[in-house]
């Protein structure tokens, strides 16, 4: 099963993240195998770290509770809240895959989050600039709760237009990088 794990960081707390980095890559190395996306969102000035996004394919909801619950930086305070949901790789690849690769261009979260009928369960016939894309589930996988992309766009406004804006009740969109260590 896969899940969408976004940890959004407390105001403030970026010294305590840093002093964590290695503790949160070694955390997340126990998970590198079921890995289908992961990094870092980022205010406007493009620096300023507020949250840290995971997808990641694990046995079931338990799991992935231990996983998001577990993490370093969650567990000393250095995230607000969590956003955890089943998710559906809609494309079939991880990051890793991305044709555009790991660098180059702006890379967005886009969070769409939904009530009533689902919305963009079809892929977007641009997938060249989709880096990971499905829908939110409910921990059952029945319900539709909103889709969550990882896009390459030229600026926000083009990252926001992968979802139909009439179908969500907030669409959020957060500058992200490609994540995990340094190659």
């Amino acid at each position: 099963m896969e899940f969408f794990c976004y940890h959004r960081d407390r105001r403030g707390a970026g010294a305590l993240r840093g002093e964590l980095l290695e503790e949160h890559w070694s955390y997340m190395d126990r998970y590198a195998a079921a890995m289908v996306a992961r990094g870092p969102t980022f205010a406007d000035d493009g620096d300023t770290p507020t949250g840290s996004v995971h997808i990641v394919d694990l046995p079931d909801s338990a799991a992935a509770r231990a996983f998001a619950f577990d993490e370093p930086n969650y567990q000393a305070g250095v995230y607000r809240d969590v956003l955890l949901r089943r998710w559906r790789n809609m494309l079939g690849r991880t990051m890793w895959d991305f044709p555009g690769g790991r660098t180059g261009g702006n890379r967005y979260l886009v969070l769409g989050l939904g009530a009533g009928h689902a919305a963009d369960l079809a892929v977007p016939p641009d997938r060249d600039e989709l880096i990971a894309y499905g829908p939110l589930l409910s921990d059952n996988g029945a319900a539709w709760l909103g889709t969550a992309v990882l896009v390459r766009a030229a600026d926000p406004d083009k990252a926001r237009a992968v979802l139909a804006p009439d179908r969500y009740v907030d669409i959020e969109v957060h500058n992200w990088a490609f994540g995990g260590r340094p190659s």
